[in-house]
């Protein structure tokens, strides 16, 4: 009879023991399956990290970034009589907060009414190698509500992002402060959005042990432009003059009169302000990831004792020196955010907690002579602001945030959906931006597809 081949290194001498090398086989068969089945349920975690060392991403930034605008209009609406129809066409019902309303959702001069619907006619598409669910606000609420909600840091850019959010999960949120009632309230007060008493979703959803309606943010604004307070800027800047073991008496007394800042306005808040609010834990706070963003206020202007009239408008008039500042103090701020961490683990912490840095997004010149998306990031041909360097500031913190010294700090690389839309800014500005075009949508899109689908894969 001819011999047939092996399987295994060895030949059964008995019927029992090929019975238990065929199960044995078969047994591997089906779990092969099962593991390699997406429709199952029975999975070996352990398995993937051994044999792939890391899981693969299922839509990375620079992934979900290299896409492009399609043109895809929601509605048959071909003008608009005022925010609802806007709304509309954007896909969106409503929004929860209201400072500013016509001016977030571009309806606050009527001469500039032509631009819509095409505004907020495009859907972002990216790359086909990215597998993400499709936006879907009623389930960002269920996930903040059950695995923490979303502190929002940085300059009134942010605060376009806060804005969007309050639409993007309407009506199942509400947002204070009331404007409307007081539209006095300082730009830097404290913003949040809450569970709505009145959502349909509370019948379907578990509340956490001690979350409250009433008193739960499930998303906070702070405006914080630098990420440290002026103070600890300042400290910073000192200790770059001269290390600390060389200060003597008149040298100490020197530098305790010099100061980074001009008087141009600006707010921000210290980590050791804002930390305790990410860590801390239900009722008052409930929050899993920060998203913080900054760029758009390291500038000569502000941070004065940098800037050289010699070096020219070319130059940025030292630009490169509030460059090189900015990595000295983003690795101060990285240290100090992951150390938080770090010890609200050591004290028994066990909630998720992470960090995410959007990439900050420049403004575009001439932007209201621009109406539709671009194909490509067309180049700056003026130095308004630090736009054009911007850019390099996203590079300076992405590049130390790929350091294993910051394993709950995430730097996405999500801009470039924003660098082609022109045409998306408010109507006052070309830096600011509107609810509805799709470029803030993408960021909350993106972030929480990180934040759901992306971290809990790593292996760290």
């Amino acid at each position: 009879m001819a011999k047939g081949t092996a399987l295994f290194a060895f030949r059964p001498r008995t019927w029992s023991s090929k019975v238990l090398a065929l199960g044995a086989f078969i047994s591997l068969v089906l779990v092969l399956y099962a593991y390699s089945t997406s429709e199952s349920t029975f999975r070996f975690p352990n398995w993937s990290s051994a044999f792939a060392g890391r899981q693969r991403s299922s839509c990375s930034p620079e992934d979900w970034s290299h896409g492009r605008w399609v043109y895809s209009p929601r509605t048959n609406l071909t003008s608009i009589t005022g925010a609802h129809d806007a709304l509309a066409m954007a896909g969106l019902e409503g929004c929860a907060a209201d400072r500013e309303y016509a001016w977030h959702v571009g309806t606050d001069h009527p001469e500039e009414w032509g631009r819509f619907p095409s505004v907020n006619s495009y859907k972002w598409i990216p790359s086909s190698r990215c597998d993400i669910s499709p936006l879907n606000g009623t389930l960002i609420v269920k996930d903040m509500v059950q695995r923490g909600g979303w502190l929002l840091l940085g300059d009134s850019i942010a605060e376009n992002h806060f804005f969007s959010l309050s639409c993007l999960l309407y009506p199942h949120v509400r947002a204070t402060p009331n404007y409307t009632e007081n539209p006095y309230f300082d730009r830097a007060w404290v913003q949040n959005i809450y569970l709505s008493p009145t959502s349909p979703l509370l019948d379907e959803i578990d509340l956490p042990t001690g979350f409250s309606v009433e008193s739960t943010p499930l998303v906070t604004f702070h405006r914080v432009d630098l990420l440290f307070n002026k103070e600890d800027l300042d400290n910073i800047y000192r200790r770059t003059l001269m290390p600390a073991d060389t200060f003597g008496p008149e040298i100490e007394a020197d530098l305790a009169n010099k100061t980074l800042f001009s008087k141009e306005q600006t707010w921000s808040m210290s980590p050791s302000e804002y930390m305790p609010k990410l860590l801390g834990d239900l009722p008052d706070f409930h929050y899993g990831t920060m998203v913080v963003s900054t760029a758009g206020h390291w500038t000569t202007t502000l941070m004065s004792a940098f800037r050289d009239e010699e070096a020219g408008e070319e130059a940025g008039y030292g630009i490169a020196n509030v460059k090189s500042f900015f990595e000295i103090a983003m690795r101060e701020w990285a240290r100090e955010v992951q150390g938080a961490i770090n010890e609200y683990r050591a004290q028994g912490g066990w909630r998720p907690k992470q960090v995410v840095v959007r990439a900050y997004l420049p403004g575009h010149e001439d932007c209201h002579n621009h109406h539709e998306p671009w194909t490509e990031i067309e180049p700056y041909r003026w130095r308004w602001y630090n736009w054009p360097w911007i850019q390099d500031f996203n590079e300076i913190f992405k590049a130390l945030l790929a350091s294993p010294e910051y394993p709950d700090i995430f730097f996405l690389q999500i801009d470039r959906p924003g660098r082609l839309r022109p045409d998306a800014h408010a109507s006052g500005d070309c830096l600011h931006l509107l609810t509805g075009p799709g470029v803030i949508e993408g960021w909350s899109h993106y972030i929480w597809h990180f934040v759901s689908r992306e971290i809990p894969g790593r292996i760290r």
